[in-house]
Order: structure tokens, then sequence, then C-alpha cells
């Protein structure tokens, strides 16, 4: 099995085409264009309900099944539109992996956590699961604090631990993609600096999209920020251009806490 650091061809290219999303008659995200490149964490910032987790979960496709939803322009995964009709859902989710705000383990061992996707997914089994397992707990940097504690239940856990456990539980499928929903906001100081450390090292081999409503994460962590206000996008840029010297005025006024 090839380290997803070792990929020859980096994937995992999301971009957005004038994408819009409209539950009923409410417009969440207008016009969309974004480029998330691999090997790169981009930070999505703004006021709430101005359309970050929305699109979060759009790249997911987690708004699947719900009523009234419509959208308009494309949402494409390494070229590929990921609502063709030809896409497997499953695969898309194996594919990019998602973090939510509060950790939410399986009320099921720290070992069956890790190991519950590649089994669905029918990746591993066997030495090869025990492997694939481990390898996850590893890139997570967990399995120093779990190795002994694989068939207790991860309800067990610290908060900070869960949380890190739900990224090895994505990590397990060998995704492309990790989409995180503010994954530190319950988290105290210590755990939050393990996770932000952990993310920079996943860098290296993962397209990273991190909601946060913590500017000074965003500042620390990320390669590229951008800033939503009412659905639409209205600065994207490095993040120190971004927050030192940005180009518009509602961006400086979000950054220095004028509104929001």
């Amino acid at each position: 099995m090839i380290a997803p650091a070792q990929r020859a061809h980096p994937t995992g290219v999301v971009h957005l085409a004038k994408y819009s999303v409209w539950f009923g008659k409410i417009a969440a995200l207008r016009d969309v264009d974004l480029h998330f490149a691999p090997q790169c964490i981009t930070a999505l910032i703004g006021p709430s309900g101005c359309g970050k987790s929305t699109l979060l979960r759009a790249i997911n496709r987690l708004d699947d099944g719900m009523v009234d939803v419509s959208r308009r322009g494309q949402l494409l995964l390494d070229n590929r539109d990921i609502y063709d009709s030809t896409v497997s859902v499953s695969e898309l989710r194996r594919r990019v992996g998602m973090v939510f705000q509060r950790s939410t383990p399986f009320p099921r061992s720290v070992f069956d956590n890790v190991a519950y996707g590649p089994r669905l997914n029918g990746l591993a089994r066997g030495a090869e699961l025990d492997d694939r397992v481990e390898q996850a707990l590893r890139r997570a940097v967990l399995w120093d604090e779990v190795s002994d504690r694989l068939s207790e239940s991860a309800l067990h856990l610290s908060i900070g631990q869960q949380q890190r456990l739900c990224i090895a539980r994505a990590l397990a499928n060998e995704p492309e993609v990790l989409l995180l929903d503010e994954p530190t906001s319950a988290l105290d100081p210590s755990a939050t600096q393990r996770i932000e450390e952990l993310l920079y090292e996943l860098r290296r081999a993962l397209t990273i999209v991190l909601v946060t409503h913590n500017l000074h994460q965003a500042a620390r962590v990320s390669d590229q920020t951008v800033f939503l206000d009412d659905g639409r996008v209205i600065e994207v840029g490095e993040t120190r251009h971004l927050f030192t010297g940005p180009r518009e005025t509602r961006t400086e006024a979000f950054i220095t806490g004028r509104f929001g």
C-alpha cells in the first residue's frame, strides 16, 4: 500500500465554479468560485450564517436528501462533478473525509471506530486491517496514547483524544481531502495545539479545508484563507497577506472585529 505522502501525482483538487445553493427560497451560497489545492490548508472564515459550513457540507454531499435544496454551477473533485449521476456517494465520502465540531466517536471500541470505514468500504481485513488502524492512529498522533486500549470503548477517551480518533477514523479510508468544521471549538488550549500541529503535518499529503471562528487559528495554521459573507466569497488569498493587508474593506472590518 502506498502511503498518501508518497503519491506520485497529488489528487484531491476541489474546484467550485459559479456554485450556488438554495434552501427553499433562501440562498446559502451565491456564485462561489474557489480552488482548493492539494498539500494546502485553506481556512474558511466569516460571520455566523455566512455559508462556511454549507460550503464544507456540499463538498461531502451532506445536503443530499434534504428537502427543498437546489443547486447551480459546478463542484468538482479532480475535474469530475461530484453531483454527476455516475458518482458513488460512498466512494466520494471515502475520498473526502469529514470531521465535525463535536467529536462523534461510535459507542464501540477504539479499534472498531477506526476500522469501521475500511471494513465498510472493503479496503482491508485481517492483518492488513490491523496495520491500517495502527497507521491511521499514528498519523493522528494517537497511537502511543491508545495502543494498549484498543479494545476499550472510545467513549472513555478524553474529548481531545476523541477528536483525534475521529480524524484517525477519516484517515483510515486514505482520503485525499479532509474537511473540518470547527474541530477545536470544544477543546482546551493543550488539545487545540495538538490538533493544529497534527493538521500542519497532514497538509503534506492532503487537501485540508478548515472552518473556524478563531481568526488566530486561521492565521496560525492555514496557507490560504477565504472570507465569506452572505453566501459570497468576498476575498481569498494567501493567509499572511489577507490578514496583514486585506484588499476589501469588509474583510478588514471583519478581521479587526468591527463586525461579525
